[in-house]
């Protein structure tokens, strides 16, 4: 059954801009009944938000939809129910439609909620700077939350004018893919504007974020995309290539090959939320092998019959990445088990388990018997 691109709604070129749709105007259809006009967020900020409507920008309070869970309040990205002109002033929205896809991270704090960065994102671009040492731990970390969060990864090694040599550039490229199975990896300067045409084509149409560490070139890269300077750009440091946070809010900007770009801050840390399937997917050639190991319960450590031990013997899988899996892996499990009561248990019966086991071998190494 196909629905109209508005029922009661508007749509109008500036909703279909913005990524409105069929889809969108049908979940949209109990909210159009009741008077309110639909929107995309476009910037939040301390409780107000501008969405784009039919009509225009407008600003609106989020009182309405404040939950207490981080991962559920008003985004970037977000499509918003929103008071219809004069409805009185401030305008509010009343309601968020469900999300097709999220981007989320897990905060510093030590209460270790998430924080929700962008919303129904199609392309996760991952910038990173060819001024400083490629750090091919944080870029699978990226790509472990851009795969969880269901939107296609691209890395992006931007000031490749910075690496004049051809071959030299080819060779962070393969490094970077070694890292990054099923992604494109796509050196890019925007100062030369080599390689912007080449991503604008990808993510031509659909959302895009874009992500990456302070001076990393991210608001360089959207002004080059939105053709024309929508953000401010300071230099990074000459010492080590860090950036200060020129952007401090998620901003939204409509790019002029089709589709939206979603700007966000420098991200300092980048700690995984709740991303087991996002790290699965960036160490398949990890999944692959356990699939041939004897043990389906593998530790890949010092089972006899293991096919990643295996690997790692003949030289097929880099040491650097079994390392890089079990760390993240560790780190995902220990922030699921402070939220997941269950999996915290098992996890104490695990450690319990293996403290009584080496408390029983040591008993049997001193006495030649087992209590």
């Amino acid at each position: 059954m196909s629905f109209p691109l508005s029922s009661r709604t508007s749509d109008s070129s500036l909703l279909v801009a913005h990524g409105w749709d069929e889809g969108w105007a049908a979940v949209f259809e109990p909210y159009a009944a009741q008077g309110l006009v639909p929107g995309r967020v476009v910037r939040v900020d301390r409780g107000q938000c501008d969405v784009a409507t039919a009509d225009g920008t407008v600003r609106a309070d989020t009182a309405f939809v404040t939950p207490h869970d981080p991962l559920r309040v008003v985004c970037t990205g977000d499509w918003a129910a929103v008071d219809p002109e004069g409805a009185g002033d401030p305008r509010y929205v009343r309601a968020c439609l469900p999300r097709r896809t999220a981007f989320a991270r897990s905060t510093s704090s030590k209460r270790s909620e998430g924080q929700i960065l962008a919303a129904n994102v199609d392309h996760a671009v991952i910038a990173v700077s060819l001024a400083v040492e490629l750090d091919l731990g944080r870029i699978e970390r990226f790509l472990a939350l851009a795969w969880e969060s269901g939107a296609q990864p691209i890395v992006v090694l931007t000031k490749a004018d910075l690496v004049p040599d051809p071959v030299g550039l080819s060779y962070l490229v393969e490094d970077v893919e070694t890292v990054a199975p099923g992604v494109q990896v796509l050196p890019l300067s925007s100062a030369t504007g080599e390689g912007v045409d080449v991503l604008s084509a990808v993510v031509a149409g659909g959302t895009t974020v874009l992500l990456g560490v302070s001076g990393a070139g991210k608001s360089t890269l959207a002004n080059a995309l939105v053709g024309e300077d929508v953000m401010s750009v300071q230099a990074a440091r000459d010492v080590d290539g860090k950036g200060r946070h020129t952007t401090t809010t998620r901003n939204l900007f409509v790019l002029p090959t089709g589709g939206v770009l979603i700007d966000t801050p420098g991200l300092r840390g980048v700690g995984l939320w709740d991303a087991e399937a996002g790290v699965g997917q960036v160490f398949s050639e990890i999944e692959e092998l356990a699939r041939d190991c004897r043990f389906h319960d593998c530790a890949h450590e010092a089972e006899p019959g293991c096919a990643v031990a295996a690997a790692i013997e003949n030289g097929t899988l880099p040491v650097r990445r079994l390392e890089s899996f079990r760390k993240l892996m560790r780190e995902n499990q220990r922030l699921v088990a402070k939220t997941d009561a269950r999996l915290r248990n098992e996890i104490r019966k695990d450690w319990k388990r293996t403290m009584a086991a080496g408390r029983a071998a040591v008993e049997f190494k001193r006495n030649g018997r087992l209590r």
